[in-house]
């Protein structure tokens, strides 16, 4: 089983990034998945989650309306679109999945100018 995150990178404060997490030797569609983001000398927070039975998404406030999280079954993937990036989303992102959990590694987003 492997969970792999990938489409960090830096960008400039407004600008936006596409987080995938490829799934490998499991269904992903059948679980329900989140992303967490962790920031230098903070504490792992989640960010957005997707419902494996219908689709359903949560935010956290802080990025409300500004990320979306969807996911492709048919690419064993799901993606965090990030637009109206902010500063105060810099950090290592990493997708879970749930029942059993399963982390996958991280993926470094720098937002800066």
């Amino acid at each position: 089983v492997q969970l792999q995150a990938s489409g960090g990178g830096l960008v400039q404060p407004g600008g936006s990034l596409r987080l995938s997490c490829e799934a490998s030797g499991l269904t992903l569609g059948v679980y329900a998945v989140a992303w967490f983001r962790q920031a230098p000398g903070k504490e792992r927070e989640g960010v957005s989650a997707i419902s494996d039975v219908d689709g359903s998404t949560y935010y956290a406030d802080s990025v409300k309306g500004r990320f979306t999280i969807s996911r492709d079954n048919a690419r064993n993937t799901v993606y965090l679109q990030m637009n109206r990036l902010k500063p105060e989303d810099t950090g290592v992102y990493y997708c879970k999945k749930f029942n059993p959990d399963y982390w996958g590694q991280g993926t470094l987003v720098t937002v800066s100018s």
